[in-house]
């Protein structure tokens, strides 16, 4: 029997310094994982790039592919974007396209994709007037977003836990998001 295929897409929020426990964890529930990664958060990760790779068979992505270029990644049965920032939330909502993650976003978005979105912003970010725009607009658009109670909820600056990110919460909505599930 095949796995379902999920993308594993992080942006630069501290609890993406776990991603490969997380994709560890994806593995063992039976998915096939390919992490794609913005461009600061790939910097982050620079040293451990290759663990990624290891863990997950596929190569890590932080940039679109050329045209010349074939597609090394199998088809996402579901997408998840986590930890989303404040900077992506907001680029994916107004449908901008600097980075491979939240390129994947639009084209989800208007192909209607299973995509799964869980924010990882401080409760000040939280209370700019866009964020809440843009919760909505994906909303809106069919993204499942794990924002509020049963999702990701904000704390107070400097006193995030990025251990407590709830990375089961995210991989849960996928599940029950994918076209296998």
């Amino acid at each position: 029997m095949e796995r379902p295929v999920l993308y594993l897409l992080g942006c630069a929020a501290p609890p993406v310094l776990d991603i490969a426990r997380v994709a560890r964890d994806a593995r063992s529930e039976g998915w096939e994982v390919c992490v794609g990664l913005t461009p600061t958060a790939r910097d982050w990760l620079v040293g451990s790039l290759g663990e990624l790779e290891e863990v997950t068979g596929w190569p890590v992505r932080s940039a679109p592919r050329r045209p010349d270029e074939t597609e090394l990644w199998p088809s996402a049965d579901v997408a998840v974007v986590a930890p989303a920032t404040l900077n992506t939330v907001n680029t994916c909502a107004l449908g901008l396209t600097p980075s491979f993650v939240t390129a994947y976003v639009a084209e989800a978005i208007g192909k209607r994709w299973p995509l799964v979105l869980m924010p990882c912003v401080n409760a000040a970010y939280a209370t700019h007037p866009q964020f809440a725009r843009s919760i909505g607009t994906l909303r809106g658009a069919g993204v499942r977003v794990l924002y509020g109670p049963g999702g990701f909820v904000p704390k107070a600056p400097g006193e995030g836990r990025p251990e407590e990110y709830p990375w089961d919460v995210a991989l849960k909505a996928a599940r029950s998001a994918s076209r296998c599930g």
